[in-house]
């Protein structure tokens, strides 16, 4: 049978409502909102750039990636450290369309969780056949929106409006990815639902190794609570053992019975007890966020070496993402040796080869001029006499011979070749190069 947690309403259900759609809200328009001629998250895989606020990255920039992901990994550790598993009940994509979108529907369709368990255990009659029929369509709809909008990340809107008003013969591996992906989203939320938190993500598993006696977390106060009795009754707790809490709880837990993988932090329970509270003229917060020690009745303490190596690690990780991005350039530009032999000798000359590639990353074409340099000599540069145009998020790829005359040759040397603006004076790349050849002298005793 399904777990159907109970409605409830109060101060967190509100905020988290309010906080859900405004993240449901980014995540529908993050793909509309153009910034420097580009959406504002656009991972084009297919052209191997992507676009993450304004700035534009090649393949060859993705070892930054390290530093963003790590950042963000270590701001996760972070909050955990502090604040428990907030992500999963009041961020996680899940807990936000589960909870705000799937659920609603549900429960406007097939009525409260009394209403739903009794559809649950009735026969397949003409009501059931049809309130499921109503209610898994509005579904695998959303779903299948759910998935075109997530492929809108990786192709564009406009893209993505081109493929699907043309045959799905000319994108069949996009088709396929689709009828997959929508398939996956819908039976998750029409059946796993809070499966996927209990069983297959690994972020409850690791809450224990993140947080601490000091971190917050929802609890139940026991030392207030204990014994549990009637209302009515004397000599008990505050807590009337009304299973309130464990009704409204998505996973189904009893938070009375202390901290637990399955908890998400979602504060149903708090909100919850909080009502039953107030019925009864009582002091809310026997459900509440607070640490364990706090729970206790100790003292939380707020500063702890945990909250300053993940500080610093996060630190670390978005220090380096910002001083690496602060380097990205409107082009890039990589060079490569020619197959082959290392250097050529010619009668007069002494000559290197290489591969210019050429990385255009804006939205126009641009022109490009390849310029070397190396102090004390003299050489000359084939390859470039008209500049390079690179077409928008295009690259050029085009040979590049160093010549040296052999009478002005005195050995191997480095030296620079630079990508410039059209009117050569602003260098947007440069690379160092190893210019090889022979022995200087041997090649000149040769040449007598």
């Amino acid at each position: 049978m399904f777990l159907q947690p109970a409605d409830v309403k109060g101060f967190f259900t509100r905020w988290r409502k309010i906080f859900a759609l405004l993240l449901i809200g980014i995540y529908i328009l993050l793909p509309w909102i153009p910034i420097n001629g580009n959406p504002a998250v656009f991972l084009d895989v297919l052209n191997r750039r992507f676009h993450l606020f304004g700035l534009s990255f090649a393949a060859q920039d993705m070892w930054m990636a390290f530093f963003l992901i790590t950042g963000l990994g270590f701001s996760l550790f972070f909050i955990t450290s502090i604040f428990g598993r907030i992500w999963c009940g009041w961020a996680c994509p899940h807990s936000v369309f589960l909870e705000q979108i799937y659920r609603p529907i549900e429960r406007l369709i097939e009525g409260d969780a009394t209403a739903r368990k009794k559809l649950d255990r009735q026969d397949w009659d003409s009501e059931k056949i049809a309130k499921r029929s109503i209610k898994f369509g509005i579904f695998f709809v959303i779903a299948a929106l759910i998935a075109h909008l997530f492929l809108a990340y990786f192709i564009s809107i406009p893209e993505l409006y081109r493929w699907m008003t043309t045959s799905p013969k000319e994108h069949w591996g996009a088709f396929v990815f689709m009828g997959v992906a929508t398939g996956i989203i819908f039976l998750n939320f029409a059946w796993f639902r809070e499966q996927l938190c209990l069983v297959i993500c690994p972020y409850g598993r690791l809450q224990s190794a993140l947080i601490d006696d000091d971190s917050i977390i929802i609890g139940y106060d026991e030392d207030r609570g204990e014994p549990r009795g009637h209302a009515k009754n004397e000599g008990v707790g505050d807590c009337i053992d009304c299973l309130r809490c464990v009704q409204v709880c998505p996973t189904g837990i009893d938070i009375r019975q202390g901290l637990q993988m399955e908890c998400i932090g979602c504060a149903n329970c708090i909100d919850a007890c909080d009502t039953i509270m107030t019925k009864l003229n009582r002091p809310k917060g026997l459900v509440r966020y607070d640490s364990q020690s706090g729970l206790s009745g100790r003292k939380r303490r707020f500063i702890r070496p945990r909250i300053f190596i993940y500080a610093a690690l996060m630190c670390a990780g978005a220090t380096a993402f910002t001083l690496s991005a602060m380097q990205l350039r409107s082009a890039n530009m990589n060079i490569v040796r020619m197959t082959g032999a290392p250097y050529f000798i010619t009668e007069s000359t002494v000559r290197n080869q290489y591969m210019v590639r050429v990385i255009n990353k804006t939205s126009e074409p641009k022109t490009y001029i390849i310029h070397s340099s190396a102090e004390g000599q003299t050489y000359t540069m084939e390859g470039n006499e008209e500049g390079i145009t690179v077409q928008p998020m295009g690259e050029e790829v085009r040979p590049v011979i160093i010549s040296i005359a052999r009478k002005n040759y005195e050995g191997q040397f480095p030296f620079t070749i630079s990508l410039m603006t059209p009117d050569g004076e602003t260098a947007i790349v440069t690379r160092e190069v190893e210019f090889l050849g022979p022995n200087a002298r041997l090649l000149e005793e040769y040449s007598k």
